[in-house]
């Protein structure tokens, strides 16, 4: 077996287990609310988000493709096979670090920051292609300020709408409509998530000239969905008590205006192919509604540290796919 199918064998496995990490890493955040109001019991909650992940990543490849080619050109990638394997394991060792403190990083940013940190590692700044990178970067740092606005002004409707109504049946029947938003956000997860592994494991193909486009294969499309269905049942458990009660307290009516507008947001930047970070778009949301709710109700400590998270991930995760791909680059 020669080495060139033996590491590529490494970054299809390595992609899974990232998509399998971000399953029970992200997800947590899709459901977050809906545990947290009780709508759901934590096993319903995972079983359902799995089982959403799975068909939202079966639906669409677009993002998929925007990662095989928008930050590298994988065609002209020098080196580019220990490159994207360096990329990977920065990203999981991230990821695994920041489950394990129980903070909602981004898994998209550690993702794109590692795969830009091994290129330049490589082959210097010029190794990225700067249109697509840019226009990446762009949607990742403009999708979170769109989840708080959208959802300040959908909870602002929320409170004209039934400031009348009984607030005990209110919540009661905004307990029942959650199940199918988290239903929803749960399958918008899967249509921008597991499209990232999707992505890097085309990339792969093509650096190692096992295809000649960026169409996503069927079975690259299916083992990533699976996994990530697989990771969601996992559960996130350290994650969901961060965002389903540390930064506000959410009742029903809360995580119903949280959930519609995560799912909105990221599903608009499915459908025009741009990946987000579900982390960021979630945890937004629920901030745009709790200052819409009672400002002084927002626990800011808590959105502080994760807002220091999301600004430090990039640069991090890039310098850490830059060390890494320097020590593989010894052996390969």
């Amino acid at each position: 077996m020669d080495t060139i199918l033996i590491l590529t064998i490494l970054i299809v496995a390595a992609a899974l287990a990232f998509d399998f990490i971000n399953g029970f890493h992200d997800t947590a955040n899709a459901i977050a609310t809906s545990v947290s109001t009780k709508a759901l019991k934590p096993r319903h909650a995972i079983i359902l988000a799995a089982g959403m992940n799975f068909v939202g990543a079966m639906t669409f490849t677009g993002v998929a493709k925007t990662i095989t080619k928008d930050i590298v050109d994988p065609f002209t990638l020098e080196n580019g096979t220990t490159v994207i394997l360096a990329a990977l394991l920065a990203a999981i060792a991230w990821n695994l670090i920041t489950w394990y403190y129980g903070i909602p990083s981004s898994s998209s940013h550690a993702l794109i920051g590692s795969i830009a940190g091994a290129a330049i590692a490589a082959a210097g700044f010029s190794a990225l292609n700067y249109t697509g990178f840019i226009k990446i970067i762009q949607a990742l740092l403009f999708s979170p300020i769109l989840a708080f606005v959208i959802g300040f002004i959908v909870y602002s409707i929320f409170k004209v709408v039934f400031k009348n109504s009984n607030l005990a049946k209110t919540n009661r029947n905004f307990r029942f409509i959650q199940i199918g938003t988290a239903a929803l956000q749960s399958f918008t997860h899967g249509t921008n998530d597991a499209q990232k592994a999707m992505g890097i494991i085309t990339m792969a193909l093509i650096v190692n000239n096992y295809q000649t486009s960026e169409d996503i294969q069927t079975w690259v499309q299916f083992s990533c969905a699976l996994a990530m269905g697989l990771g969601t049942s996992i559960g996130g458990w350290k994650i969901i008590k961060t965002v389903g009660g540390k930064i506000m307290k959410i009742r029903p009516v809360n995580g119903v205006a949280a959930d519609l507008t995560g799912a909105a947001v990221i599903f608009g930047a499915t459908a025009i192919h741009l990946p987000v970070s579900t982390t960021h778009v979630i945890s937004s949301s629920i901030l745009g509604v709790g200052s819409a709710h009672r400002v002084k109700g927002v626990k800011w400590g808590t959105a502080q540290r994760m807002l220091i998270t999301w600004v430090i991930t990039l640069p991090i995760s890039a310098s850490l796919a830059a060390i890494i791909y320097s020590i593989l680059n010894l052996f390969f």
